[in-house]
């Protein structure tokens, strides 16, 4: 990574928009964990967790990717907690941990809201070698919310895979789906 002629300040800076990434990664792999464990072991809950180890292991790279940089510019990466607080998309009914589906959801929310947080990071940084890096994130965290989507379909449960041009945070609705939405189910 090209990190040559940054000064001292826009190294701390970058540092602490590569931490606030690296929170979030870490909260995803911990999502992930945990909703694993309320998982059913109905074919929907074994078909929600194979998509979920999947998308855990994209954040466990990211994580690697984002520790590497941090470290790369002199600092010190923001630790894992044991636990994160997700309560927000529960008030905001944006997933729940009662179902399967409900699960999904919240992954769906959680999903959303990283790859909207990446574009704002992303748009944060100073270093253009990190933009690339960040973006390129900022992608596969979008891919990860489409194939949840595409799982839905597979279930049976009708939603647009991808219900606008464009993830940021004025769209950011139009992706996430709600607890009380009942989508179509397939005939």
């Amino acid at each position: 990574m090209t990190l040559i002629g940054m000064s001292k300040e826009d190294k701390r800076h970058d540092v602490e928009v590569l931490n606030r990434s690296l929170y979030f990664e870490h909260q995803g792999v911990w999502a992930y964990d945990f909703a694993a464990t309320k998982l059913s072991q109905t074919d929907v809950g074994k078909a929600v967790l194979a998509l979920a180890l999947e998308n855990r292991a994209d954040h466990q790279k990211h994580e690697e990717l984002l520790i590497s940089a941090i470290q790369d510019l002199g600092g010190t990466p923001v630790q894992s907690e044991k636990q994160y607080d997700v309560s927000s998309y529960l008030k905001k009914r944006e997933g729940d941990i009662d179902s399967d589906v409900n699960i999904a959801k919240l992954a769906l929310a959680i999903e959303i809201d990283a790859a909207v947080g990446y574009i704002g990071d992303t748009m944060d940084l100073k270093s253009r070698s990190l933009m690339a890096l960040t973006a390129g994130i900022a992608n596969v965290e979008a891919i990860h919310a489409a194939r949840i989507r595409v799982a839905f379909n597979a279930l049976g449960i009708s939603v647009p895979i991808v219900p606008s041009s464009a993830i940021n945070k004025a769209t950011r609705d139009s992706w996430v789906l709600s607890v009380s939405e009942q989508p179509t189910a397939h005939p």
